[in-house]
């Protein structure tokens, strides 16, 4: 695949300026063996230049790493790129004059012209100015199931989350864990949302997470998603695992009939040489409301005062949005590619689904883009709490639907 002109004008542009090699310390919270494979993708593609990509892996969730990372660029230690996802997590950064501006890469780039949807370039940009380079597009919105769990409980492979709920029981009397969950609050609340997506609608998703709109939150359409959050809590009572991973593991070897997940996942499918639509199948929106959420990861490169880093973040920046790279690394990760004009007809079954639903404009923003970390970090807490213990869906959504009204 050959890179397109303005490609090539913001590699020589950038390349003008690197008059030694660099070694760049890039950060990120890509652990597990799905996410390793993929981030080697972009690790080969800069160590393929005269540069050195120098791995900086931060175990753990985005929740675990990112204070670690923002407290590196505060205290005057900063890494020379890092993964956040694009939002609002860095908008303090930016302000405080702590992040590189890449306009300038973005404009000789065509970023503008081939980042799809636009969407998550404005969530790079702030007062006009670009301060992140997205590398992917993640959902939440799936619903990932196990056809060995299924084929042991003699029942169909659902199609739906009535179908998947109904085949509980019959899951459970097989030996089986209904439905796999970690055990963490972003875990939690991102299966929250993606139920709070195709049972309460896009409308009153908008209305709650863009709107910031109490009285929604703590409304009807919003307490059958609480109704159903305490069905799927039962279902996952005996799955006894923290990382996600290890959640999707219990998926892939047959141990539990289905997760929550966002698309992440199948990269730990593709490792355990899973297939698509013959081992595991793919509900996107639950199989009630197809619809992704357009959140992801961007790579931010903080300020330094030496020009021939400056230079080399600029050629990584260029780098990890070319065409090849965006192919390689999406392929591996599970992810959607940012670029609209690229070839991905060797996307598994589940990835042409994803790839459909973006084409045909059912998107939404992610939460990272419509709600700040405060706020996030309150819902997960108070999905931890729901979680682990007894409450009932009407206190935990006048809890909610108060969190909703105080939100920034």
């Amino acid at each position: 695949m050959k890179l397109t002109t303005k490609l090539m004008a913001a590699t020589a542009m950038v390349s003008a300026t690197a008059v030694s090699a660099a070694e760049l310390e890039v950060t990120h919270w890509w652990t597990s063996g799905g996410e390793a494979a993929a981030v080697a993708k972009f690790a080969e593609a800069f160590n393929a230049t005269e540069h050195t990509w120098v791995d900086g892996a931060i175990a753990g969730s985005g929740g675990t790493a990112r204070p670690i990372i923002i407290s590196r660029i505060l205290g005057g230690d900063p890494m020379a790129a890092t993964q956040l996802n694009h939002g609002r997590q860095a908008e303090e950064l930016i302000e405080a004059g702590l992040m590189l501006d890449l306009t300038d890469v973005a404009e000789a780039g065509g970023w503008k012209d081939i980042v799809n949807p636009s969407g998550l370039l404005d969530s790079c940009t702030l007062d006009g100015k670009i301060y992140c380079v997205p590398v992917n597009i993640h959902s939440w919105q799936w619903l990932w199931l196990s056809h060995d769990a299924f084929e042991a409980a003699g029942v169909p492979v659902p199609t739906n989350w009535d179908e998947f709920a109904a085949a509980s029981d019959a899951l459970e009397a097989a030996g089986k864990i209904p439905l796999a969950m970690g055990q963490q609050g972003w875990q939690q609340s991102g299966a929250f949302g993606v139920m709070a997506v195709a049972i309460a609608g896009q409308d009153a998703w908008l209305a709650v997470n863009a709107d910031k709109n109490a009285e929604v939150a703590g409304g009807p359409e919003y307490a059958k998603v609480f109704e159903a959050a305490v069905s799927a809590r039962e279902m996952a009572a005996n799955s006894n695992v923290q990382d996600w991973n290890q959640a999707t593991n219990l998926v892939i070897t047959g141990q539990a009939g289905g997760q929550i997940m966002g698309d992440w996942a199948q990269g730990e499918f593709s490792v355990a040489e899973s297939v698509a639509g013959e081992d595991y199948s793919c509900l996107p929106g639950l199989g009630v409301n197809e619809v992704l959420d357009t959140g992801g990861d961007a790579f931010y490169f903080p300020v330094n005062d030496d020009p021939e880093i400056t230079a080399a973040q600029k050629e990584l920046a260029a780098l990890l949005i070319s065409p090849e790279v965006q192919v390689s690394f999406n392929l591996a990760k599970g992810s959607l590619p940012v670029r609209g004009d690229i070839d991905l007809s060797a996307a598994n079954d589940c990835m042409q689904k994803g790839l459909e639903i973006l084409a045909s404009g059912g998107i939404l923003p992610s939460g990272t883009q419509t709600l700040s970390a405060d706020t996030s970090t309150q819902i997960e807490d108070l999905m931890a709490q729901f979680w682990s213990s007894d409450m009932s869906a009407a206190d935990a959504q006048a809890k909610y639907a108060e969190i909703i009204g105080n939100a920034d």
